[in-house]
């Protein structure tokens, strides 16, 4: 089956980093769009990151832009979120997706359990 395991969540402070990895096994890792998504306590889930099939096309929630970087390795089935300059209010758990049309929406085929990520002050 599918199986979507992030990991790399941890306790930080402010404007420090965090790499979180979304490793990926079950489906064919080179065909899938995939995506970072959080949901900070009390809120929705929202759309963090995205990469195209071929790494070569990358979107970010404006919240993020200029901190965060998505990668991709396919060698590894394996996703990257590269936080840096973190802020207390990127605290939240983070999760990993994985669909065959990019979007930034949350229709995702494939989500991962989540990874906690708390920033302090």
């Amino acid at each position: 089956q599918v199986q979507l395991v992030e990991s790399g969540g941890g306790s930080v402070q402010a404007g420090g980093s965090l790499r979180l990895s979304c490793t990926v096994s079950g489906l064919t890792f080179r065909r899938y769009a995939l995506g970072w998504f959080r949901q900070a306590p009390g809120k929705e889930r929202e759309f963090v990151a995205a990469i195209d099939w071929s790494g070569g096309r990358t979107y970010y929630a404006d919240s993020v832009k200029g901190r965060f970087t998505i990668s991709r390795d396919g060698a590894k089935n394996t996703q990257y979120l590269q936080m840096n300059s973190l802020k207390p209010e990127d605290t939240a758990v983070y999760y990993c997706a994985a669909d065959l049309v990019l979007r930034t929406q949350e229709e995702y085929e494939y989500w991962g359990q989540g990874t906690q990520v708390t920033v302090s002050s």
